[in-house]
């Protein structure tokens, strides 16, 4: 059968039927094969020279995956010994976080800031008392002027015509004010 009259349909029930063998396929190079030189050799490297790259290369390669499972087992053995010690990942973190503190405490950074603070601190509290100074003294001040005074003598004129001649401290009933009942609750 001529490849011409072959049946290429992928769904046809007679795909691959009645094919002619007797085409050989190893005349045909595929890129990449093993004994196919895919890759043309960069200038001046020699067949010789490639070839013992790409054996040290493989070698290198092994020695990369021999130390990755050394390095599997050192970690494993590494989590076996901290479970045996009761060292969880979470007091890890605690110890790293403490530790961590304690290296930004000791840092001349923190140091600085934590003295500009502090003399910052300072200042603000001297200020404020002074403020708070400038403030009482301003209000006595004002308890000592005339115009105060006036308004002392006017308040005081009024507690007394409200409230009469009684002592300080002594209650004033009004005459609305009544004790609540049961029949008449406060709400």
């Amino acid at each position: 059968m001529d490849p011409a009259s072959q049946d290429i349909n992928l769904n046809s029930p007679n795909k691959g039927l009645n094919m002619d063998h007797s085409d050989n396929l190893s005349d045909v190079q595929v890129e990449g094969a093993a004994g196919n030189v895919a890759h043309p050799l960069p200038p001046g490297l020699t067949e010789e020279e490639a070839e013992e790259l790409r054996t040290e290369l493989t070698k290198v390669e092994e020695e990369i995956n021999t130390l990755r499972l050394v390095l599997s087992a050192k970690e494993k053995h590494a989590s076996e010994l901290k479970r045996k010690l009761g060292l969880n990942p979470l007091n890890e973190l605690k110890q790293n976080i403490s530790k961590s503190w304690q290296d930004v405490q000791t840092s001349q950074a923190y140091k600085k800031t934590q003295e500009t603070l502090s003399e910052a601190g300072q200042k603000t509290t001297a200020a404020l008392s002074t403020l708070g100074t400038a403030i009482s003294r301003r209000l006595g001040d004002m308890r000592n002027s005339p115009t105060f005074k006036s308004f002392e003598d006017k308040v005081g004129n009024l507690k007394h015509k409200v409230v009469g001649p009684r002592g300080n401290g002594d209650a004033v009933s009004s005459p609305t004010d009544t004790t609540p009942t049961q029949d008449n609750p406060p709400f």
